[in-house]
Formats: C-alpha cells, sequence, structure tokens
C-alpha cells in the first residue's frame, strides 16, 4: 500500500479530539511524509462537541483537517444525561454554529434514536434541531445494548426496557421520510447526505477498495486479505518499538470475499451484483430461492442484475444478510 496514493485520512474510533494539537499535527506530518497524498484529500476528524473550542477549531483547520464529525448524539439534556455524555444540548449547538463560523464546508453529525421508550416527539425534534443547521452529512443509529455494558447491567438487573421494534422501525422511518424530504440522500442504511456530499473514506469501505488502518485496534484491508492490529496499547507500542507490527493476517478465500461484499453492498444504495453469488459458472439455487422471495415480499428490488433492499427491506437487514451469506 505504501505505494499508493492515499485520498482519504480518518481520524476516528475512540475520540480522537482528545490528541493535543502537536500530537495531531506530528500525526499528520508522518502520513504526509510517508505516503503520496491525491490533491484534495478528505481529511476527517471524529470530534465531540466540548472539545470544539475556538482555538481547536482553528488549529483543525490550519493543519488541513476539511472535514468533521461530531457526536452530537442528541440536542435533547436528558437523553444526553442518559447516555453518559460530557456536552449538553447547548454546547452541541454552540459547537456547530462554531464550525461553520469558521469556515468548515464539510460537517457530520452523529445522532441516536430509540434511546428511550416513547420518545418521537424527542427524535422528531432532535431531527428538525439538526436540519436548521444543514449539515452536509447525517448519521442516524439506532442506540444498541451489549453485554458486559453499563447499559447491558441495567438491562439484566431490570433498570432500562428498550424501546420495542416497533419504535426503532418507526423512528428509522421517520428519519429517512424527513431527511429524503429535505433533500439528503439515502446512500447507506445509517447514512445520509446531500448531493455530492458522501463520506468519501467510509464509502471505500462499503464499495471493496483498499484502506490501511494505522494504532491498536485498527484494521486494514488490500482486497486479499483483512489484518487486525493487537487492541491492547502498551503491547501495540512495544511491537512498534522492535519493529514488529503486532497484528494478526486474515487470508480471505472466494466465499469470504462473497460474504463481504453481501455484508457491505447491501447496506448501501448500491446494492450488489447478483453474479456475486456465482460459484462454477451457475448463481447458487438456495440464495436465488431466498432472492426470489425477498422480491416477492418487497423486501428488495432488482434493477437489471443488480439487487437492493428497499425501506422495508432496510429495516430487517441483518437477518436478510445473514440468509445470503454463504
Amino acid at each position: 500500500m505504501s505505494n499508493e496514493s492515499i485520498s482519504t485520512i480518518y481520524f476516528g474510533g475512540g475520540t480522537p479530539s482528545l490528541l493535543s494539537p502537536t500530537e495531531l499535527e506530528s500525526v499528520l506530518e508522518a502520513v504526509y511524509e510517508n505516503f503520496e497524498i491525491t490533491d484534495n484529500p478528505e481529511v476527517t476528524l471524529e470530534a465531540n462537541p466540548e472539545n470544539l473550542s475556538a482555538e481547536n477549531l482553528h488549529f483543525y483547520k490550519s493543519v488541513g483537517i476539511n472535514r468533521l464529525s461530531v457526536g452530537v448524539q442528541s440536542f435533547n439534556d436528558k437523553h444526553l444525561k442518559f447516555l453518559n455524555r460530557s456536552h449538553s444540548a447547548a454546547q452541541a449547538i454552540s459547537a456547530i454554529e462554531r464550525i461553520r463560523q469558521m469556515g468548515f464546508m464539510q460537517m457530520s453529525l452523529d445522532l441516536i434514536f430509540a434511546i428511550r421508550q416513547g420518545d418521537d416527539a424527542i427524535w422528531e425534534s432532535d431531527l428538525k434541531t439538526a436540519l436548521d443547521f444543514e449539515p452536509e452529512h447525517l448519521s442516524v443509529y439506532n442506540l444498541t445494548i451489549e453485554n458486559g455494558t453499563v447499559f447491558g447491567n441495567w438491562q439484566g438487573k431490570g433498570k432500562l426496557n428498550s424501546p420495542d421494534d416497533d419504535q426503532c422501525s418507526r423512528q428509522y422511518v421517520m428519519a429517512h421520510e424527513k431527511l429524503e424530504a429535505a433533500g439528503y440522500e439515502h446512500y447507506e442504511i445509517s447514512n445520509y447526505a446531500l448531493p455530492g456530499q458522501y463520506s468519501r473514506h467510509n464509502t471505500a469501505y462499503w464499495r471493496d477498495q483498499k484502506y490501511l488502518g494505522i494504532g491498536p485496534g485498527a484494521h486494514s484491508y488490500n482486497l486479499k486479505s483483512r489484518q487486525f492490529n493487537v487492541k491492547n496499547n502498551a503491547l501495540y507500542i512495544k511491537g512498534i518499538e522492535i519493529g514488529q507490527l503486532p497484528a494478526t493476517i486474515e487470508q480471505l478465500s472466494e466465499i469470504d470475499k462473497i460474504n463481504e461484499m453481501v455484508l457491505t453492498g447491501l447496506r448501501t444504495q448500491w446494492g450488489i451484483d447478483l453474479n456475486v453469488f456465482k460459484i462454477n459458472q451457475k448463481i447458487e439455487p438456495e440464495k436465488k430461492g431466498k432472492i426470489d422471495d425477498f422480491l416477492r415480499k418487497g423486501l428488495m428490488k432488482r434493477e437489471n442484475d443488480t439487487i437492493k433492499l428497499t425501506l422495508s427491506g432496510q429495516l430487517l437487514a441483518d437477518s436478510i444478510i445473514s440468509e445470503l451469506m454463504i
């Protein structure tokens, strides 16, 4: 990969906005010194509202960061407190206003829906507030509760009741309708953008392009294999110091590649080509039968040899994708 051009740089995972200006600048300098960077690269920084002071924003712009992905999550203080976020709604709004005042022309806002039972009105208000700022990009995610987390423990003790599937579906559709009506394109299950403002970096993941991940826990992909860096900070640093990247490499088989394309492609507006299911020159009969069934039920649509999920299908994306993986 070192001989190839880099068109996007993404600081994400964790909270990279906690890096000091000196640390962030040193990382960018190392990237530019060691790789060929294309003209007009997309350089994104994930940031929380409380870290977006005028001073920090000025610095980000000065070192070439041209896209900010802001973890707003909600504009409701009760929801933010429930999510254990450090910022308030007022801080989020102030941060967004500063981003615009500093002249950043690419801004993405992250929002979470189905946070509490019966919060449709709050979700509708969150969407309206976000749209008032006309962000170039919006990511909307359903709150997920995993074992081993605080929410998971609360749920296990009966202290937390998750919104039901009907509410999750209703709020997903609500977001879809309001964002499309405002001119946003729904290009991936959780992502919307104004025309021409897709995340170039994340689109590369979904469209089967190479990427290089740097740092503990980072993933890389070169079309033939995946690489997973060790997550432990100390082990990662020790390995780098002795010149050995502590990582696991997984070679991808033909079946692995098919499953990768199904897993990522069906989440997007571009869908997947039916020919990905061809094994020994024939489309696997079992998968063809499932696809025909999804088409009949209105969960999929077909355009020539391309299949895509409908809005109804997106609500069941995980189960549909699972059934189509080989």
